[in-house]
């Protein structure tokens, strides 16, 4: 499981970079590469939940707005929010990664590399998050897309 969290921190840097140059997201993914090298795995897997997470991002960005009181995400930093929108992706897309290990991973990267308070800040907005997922209230137009 170690190329899964490499993969992350991976996903985590293209993600920052996406939200504060805007470019396009393969020609991100290939920059990063030519000047990084890892593993097969590592590059699949971090492609996958960089593509995965830019192209949803509408709906992942609706969702943590709904599950975050007080917090825009014009108000968050981009590495929380970068964060939050790759976990958000993988629980609505990824039904091959166990819950729990989306919201641990996401909470150690946000301790890793967000503020003192971010492990915090992502553990109460993922566990909302995910309560509500797991509830499917139609009102509030939650849906379990089919991983891609």
């Amino acid at each position: 499981m170690r190329q899964r969290r490499k993969a992350r921190e991976v996903a985590l840097k293209v993600l920052y970079e996406l939200d504060i140059l805007n470019t396009d997201v393969k020609e991100a993914i290939e920059l990063f590469w030519n000047n990084f090298e890892a593993h097969k795995g590592v590059r699949e897997f971090s492609s996958l939940l960089i593509e995965g997470t830019w192209e949803n991002r509408e709906q992942i960005d609706s969702l943590i707005s709904s599950c975050s009181e007080n917090w825009s995400i014009a108000r968050m930093s981009r590495v929380d929010k970068s964060i939050l929108r790759m976990a958000v992706y993988e629980l609505l897309y990824r039904n091959d990664i166990p819950p729990r290990v989306t919201l641990n991973e996401a909470i150690d990267l946000g301790k890793l590399y967000g503020s003192e308070n971010s492990g915090a800040f992502i553990n109460g907005i993922l566990d909302a998050l995910y309560a509500k997922l797991c509830r499917k209230d139609p009102a509030q137009d939650v849906s379990s897309p089919q991983p891609p």
